[in-house]
């Protein structure tokens, strides 16, 4: 399997069970960072019809499925089936390690630009270094961690927030934090629990996708998985749902305190909006796309599952469509590159060719401009892949954690 942002792979030529998986993972992970494209660049998903419901759908959603493949891949690196020990397991540990430490500083790099995209490159490093320590765990356990985390980090979340917004002891710690100095952002405490990808509610995600690395990915597997991924689904969405309906005055609370629409699609859709100035505890029913709370996690969760079982299903039995998939499952092997580019792209196209917004735009008139970020995505990644083995950034952090085979 192909560690995060390297796209490692055997040759084409070879047609095992694992390579399909392989491809399988890869397809997913392109998946992923094109539906981030989607959150980036192009029409709002106030354009309605069936491209709105597409956009709406990868919302949230996209990051998530990243995050679970991160996960995946930690345990590729670290060992699977059997997680790696003594020498072995200490440099993979220092590969972990050395891989956050470059992705954090990528990830600040980026938010220096300062675009309109909310950067997830540093939270996934500092999310590595947190589940680092499960790596030993098998999938029974890593499944029960993650159950759990999921049910109770987003109310530990909702307390600490609630205690961040009543008092003056975050700007304290900011104040104080080197990280925050450096970067120019809140640091620590935004990277844990006020950002867009708060630690402290996406580890569930990291451990969903070390579990599903730990399993037999056989098709029957692979089935078993997607229905995994359909019950969570239900589950998490179902449940807001029904939750927002049974208690007493909960969408009426949520609409108030939003500043977007109804909270009628509060279920499923971030077109509610935010929270402005006081979360109601109803707010942790609702399981919109980055809304921190155990329905989102455990929907975005179902989908991502599903998502991966797809592309494994795909990878497997279906040549011909996994011959047409290649371009997407190209851009999950330069992962990395493909997301870093269109961040600068983005950056470029404001501050050196002063284009106008392309994002967010409630027409279909900047739909060419998501259209060309995919083309070129995909048209560069496969013609990379097909000339070398990683993509430019996946070959530095390649290099830079070669330093690991050191350690005795």
């Amino acid at each position: 399997m192909s560690p995060p942002f390297e796209g490692d792979q055997p040759p084409a030529t070879v047609k095992t069970p694992a390579v399909g998986r392989l491809i399988g993972i890869d397809l997913a992970r392109g998946l992923a960072v094109l539906g981030m494209f989607s959150a980036h660049v192009g029409p709002a998903v106030a354009v309605g019809g069936p491209l709105g419901f597409l956009l709406e759908t990868a919302r949230g959603r996209s990051a998530a499925l990243f995050a679970v493949l991160a996960g995946f891949s930690l345990v590729i690196i670290t060992g699977r089936p059997r997680p790696h020990t003594g020498r072995a397991g200490r440099q993979a540990v220092a590969r972990i390690v050395i891989r956050a430490a470059l992705l954090l500083a990528l990830g600040y790099a980026l938010i220096a630009l300062d675009t309109d995209v909310d950067v997830i490159l540093s939270a996934y490093g500092l999310l590595f270094l947190t589940v680092l320590p499960l790596y030993r765990l098998g999938a029974r356990t890593l499944a029960l961690i993650s159950a759990a985390s999921a049910l109770l980090l987003p109310q530990v979340l909702y307390v600490i927030r609630a205690a961040i917004e009543a008092g003056g002891w975050a700007d304290t710690v900011i104040a104080h934090d080197p990280v925050a100095l450096i970067s120019n952002t809140d640091g620590v405490i935004e990277l844990l629990f006020t950002g867009e990808y708060p630690v402290l509610t996406w580890i569930p995600f990291l451990v969903a996708g070390m579990v599903v690395a730990r399993l037999d990915l056989t098709p029957g597997a692979g089935s078993r998985l997607a229905f995994a991924g359909g019950a969570l689904a239900l589950l998490g969405y179902g449940g807001s749902w029904l939750a927002l309906h049974v208690v007493p005055n909960a969408l009426p609370t949520i609409s108030s305190a939003a500043d977007g629409g109804s909270a009628s699609s509060a279920w499923w859709s971030d077109a509610v909006g935010t929270p402005e100035d006081h979360t109601p505890l109803g707010w942790l029913l609702v399981a919109a796309p980055h809304s921190q709370t155990t329905f989102s996690i455990i929907g975005n969760t179902g989908v991502a599952l599903a998502v991966i079982a797809a592309c494994l299903a795909v990878a497997e039995r279906m040549p011909r469509l996994t011959a047409l998939a290649r371009p997407v499952a190209a851009v999950g092997m330069t992962a990395l590159t493909a997301y870093v580019l269109h961040i600068i792209a983005l950056w470029s196209f404001s501050e050196v060719w002063y284009v106008p917004a392309i994002a967010e735009d409630e027409t279909l008139s900047a739909l060419p401009a998501l259209l060309g970020f995919i083309g070129a995505a995909m048209l560069l990644a496969t013609v990379w892949t097909r000339l070398f083995r990683r993509g430019p950034l996946e070959q530095v952090l390649h290099v830079a954690t070669q330093t690991a085979q050191r350690i005795d």
